[in-house]
């Protein structure tokens, strides 16, 4: 079976990027809602589930930020 080929890191312009925050939040946003709903309804794991979704996409959210590589100076 042949593995997929990761392709080469690029920058991303800041309209992407803005864009993509701006998905991560609404996704958060629908996951916590879809959580309460299914909570307030009984089904506790579709409720844990939510939550789960909600806690990536806000991982990934926390993970758009300038990285610490990319902030030091190289000295030259």
């Amino acid at each position: 079976m042949p593995t997929a080929q990761r392709k080469p890191l690029r920058a991303v312009q800041p309209s992407v990027a803005a864009a993509t925050t701006n998905q991560l939040e609404q996704t958060i946003a629908d996951c916590h809602a879809r959580a309460k709903d299914a909570a307030e309804s009984g089904d506790i794991s579709a409720s844990a589930r939510w939550i789960l979704a909600a806690l990536d996409n806000e991982r990934r959210l926390a993970g758009r930020g300038p990285q610490v590589l990319q902030i030091i100076k190289p000295r030259g």
